[in-house]
């Protein structure tokens, strides 16, 4: 498939990867490459975090890695050998590489955690939904260490020409402006790929282990639109109500919050709703709030986005600064935040607030704090 059959010029590819170089050949061809990616970051989280096999309880310690789509290019592939050769051909690893727990069960198995393994399917809000499960698990008591993530491999001629039939995707031909969060010029996301993983781990078992804390999760909120299968509440009434949930879920106040990694998909709909949802939580706080959407230099990583752009809110706590969207240049009236526009910006705040919304009416947002040790 052309990228012309399509009308579609840009996608945020992973350019010159080389799946060898992180996951032996054998075992790679036994994964879609949504696993693929899933693994090689849950493995680069876990190295980070400085676990070792042997030193804590795997039976308290779990999985949740979620992803929108699932195993799109096995699908692809296996439906053409299908059509070439006859269904009698089908690879025998055909569903176990399509479903889309398999993520979190092979990083699982990689790792050898033996506690909760499961994936949330909440299209783009799936990882950060995962981020908050895993605090509540943590939080209850229930484990002590989830390795939390998201992955996506959907850049494929059905990935691509689905949502570019649903009009979801920028055709601009300028990298500059295709993904434009915010912009009164905005048509669309440019579809992304990749993964993302947090290791989240009980406070007083990160402690006792000497373990190098970057930041904490604190608050969680989840809440459905009922709406409509793609649109969101022009509203924001039930994505407002989450960003309220996850601000009391945290114990704090509105006022608390310093930094917003919005959804901004840079589609017409997301954008406008979105912020009348900060407005409708944060009131006259929400004129001092930075927002941004980190989408502008990621492309949208579908079910995978929350995680990494929570990643960007702990690394952007850890360094008082905020990121910015980039090819903001015309202003929508309908967007009236401060979305520190094309420009990274120093900026002192405790808490910071990462916002995810998914196709069937799926709101999430998470609460984290800025860790400063004792």
């Amino acid at each position: 498939v052309q990228r012309e059959e399509l009308d579609i010029a840009l996608a945020a590819e992973l350019k010159n990867f080389k799946v060898t170089e992180y996951i032996e050949g054998r075992s790679a061809r036994r994964m879609d490459e949504v696993t693929q990616y899933g693994l090689i970051a849950a493995r680069e989280a876990f190295l980070q975090s400085g676990l070792q096999a042997g030193e804590f309880d795997s039976n308290r310690a779990g999985v949740i890695f979620s992803t929108g789509i699932g195993g799109i290019n096995t699908f692809e592939r296996e439906k053409q050998a299908g059509i070439e050769k006859g269904y009698n051909r089908v690879s025998p690893f055909f569903i176990p590489l399509t479903i889309a727990n398999m993520t979190a069960g092979t990083v699982a198995q990689n790792l050898g955690l033996h506690g909760l393994s499961t994936a949330v399917i909440t299209a783009c809000a799936a990882s950060t939904n995962g981020l908050g499960e895993a605090l509540h698990k943590i939080r209850d008591g229930y484990l002590d260490i989830i390795v939390a993530g998201g992955a996506e491999a959907a850049i494929t001629p059905m990935g691509v020409g689905g949502f570019s039939a649903m009009r979801a995707l920028s055709k601009s031909t300028d990298p500059k402006r295709a993904s434009i969060p915010f912009d009164a010029e905005r048509d669309g996301f440019v579809i992304g790929e990749g993964a993302g993983a947090l290791i989240l781990e009980d406070y007083e078992h990160a402690k006792k282990r000497g373990a190098k804390i970057l930041g904490e999760v604190v608050g969680y909120g989840s809440t459905s639109d009922a709406y409509h299968m793609t649109a969101p509440d022009p509203e924001g009434i039930q994505a407002a109500r989450c960003l309220q949930l996850a601000v009391e879920d945290a114990g704090i106040k509105p006022e608390d919050i310093g930094y917003i990694n919005a959804h901004g998909t840079s589609t017409e709909l997301n954008d406008a709703s979105e912020t009348h949802a900060i407005r409708r939580v944060f009131g006259n706080h929400a004129n001092k709030l930075k927002v941004s959407s980190t989408k502008s230099m990621t492309g949208h990583l579908l079910g995978a986005s929350g995680v990494v752009e929570a990643a960007f809110c702990v690394l952007g706590l850890k360094e008082q600064w905020v990121p910015p969207p980039m090819g903001l240049e015309k202003p929508d009236p309908d967007c009236d935040l401060d979305y520190v526009a094309n420009a990274g910006e120093d900026f002192s705040y405790a808490y910071a607030l990462k916002n995810s919304l998914g196709f069937g009416g799926h709101n999430a947002s998470i609460v984290l704090k800025r860790y400063i040790a004792e």
